[in-house]
């Protein structure tokens, strides 16, 4: 039996953190593989993947590796281990291709039932030029999303967003007015970007909205064109880091306790405390 215990408030979670290739069906493999693993040794309610778990990170390769949702082999292999592990699985994400020729970056979520409940489609494309750093565009081959994600399970909201989805407090305030509990970000923030801010921006989002922040990375490949800086992680709704990958492929298990959200928000009250009459976050879900 999957682990969740209502009377406790507690929520066991594997990130999987998983060593990328071209080769997209033995990433799906290895996904798979990874996910039955998980499920017979530590028994989570909810496994989180990496972003772009299926393909290399890039924009020339997004539109070679783009899938329809649902149809596509790689929903369709996640729908069924879903339903044979009966469990949550957040699918990291993957190119998606959408209406009119689009490609997107999108996260999906399948049901233990093997049901997709939702879709995330990256709403903040990456494209920066970091001066001596990196240069990176992904509005060269992709379109930006426009909706809002939020979920839930054992009756706890939970919202999504997609790696550089995290830089965005007013997103993040956006799922905290809508009463989530947890926010998780497939991310794959690189060896520029992510030793100065990776950890500072997930604690700062926790410790913003008084909630836990789940961020889950492919493992760092020295020889990939894209490096991801690794260091999958989870941070508590006191912005304190329960449980961190290092840089290889990993699986991290951490059991949250959503009655520490509570705790943070009743201590430090400060959603109760904010100048409403001087400025809001007005955006609904």
């Amino acid at each position: 039996m999957n682990k969740m215990s209502k009377a406790c408030n507690i929520m066991r979670l594997a990130l999987l953190q998983l060593k990328g290739s071209k080769d997209k069906l033995a990433n799906l493999e290895n996904a798979c593989k990874k996910i039955q693993e998980a499920v017979e040794k530590h028994q989570p309610r909810l496994i989180t993947l990496p972003e772009c778990f299926n393909s290399p990170y890039g924009t020339k390769y997004f539109r070679e590796y783009a899938e329809c949702i649902p149809s596509g082999t790689t929903s369709q292999r996640l729908s069924q281990l879903a339903k044979e592990c009966n469990v949550y699985i957040v699918g990291g994400s993957i190119p998606e291709f959408g209406e009119n020729d689009k490609i997107y970056n999108t996260c999906t979520i399948w049901s233990p039932e093997g049901k997709l409940i939702a879709k995330h489609r990256k709403m903040h494309l990456f494209d920066i030029d970091v001066k001596g750093g990196m240069r990176f565009k992904e509005s060269e081959t992709l379109t930006a999303g426009n909706e809002f994600t939020i979920i839930e399970i054992d009756d706890h909201k939970i919202g999504i967003g997609i790696c550089y989805d995290i830089r965005f407090e007013e997103m993040a305030r956006v799922y905290r007015n809508a009463g989530c509990e947890m926010i998780i970000y497939p991310a794959a923030f690189n060896m520029t970007t992510g030793p100065l801010h990776w950890e500072l921006l997930q604690r700062s989002r926790a410790n913003d909205n008084q909630l836990y922040v789940v961020t889950t990375s492919p493992a760092r490949d020295e020889t990939a064109e894209y490096v991801a800086y690794g260091h999958s992680m989870v941070v508590n709704p006191w912005a304190k880091i329960i449980q961190s990958a290092k840089e290889g492929e990993e699986t991290v298990i951490a059991d949250v306790d959503f009655s520490m959200v509570e705790q943070a928000r009743q201590q430090i009250p400060i959603s109760y405390q904010r100048r409403l009459d001087l400025y809001e976050t007005v955006k609904k879900c």
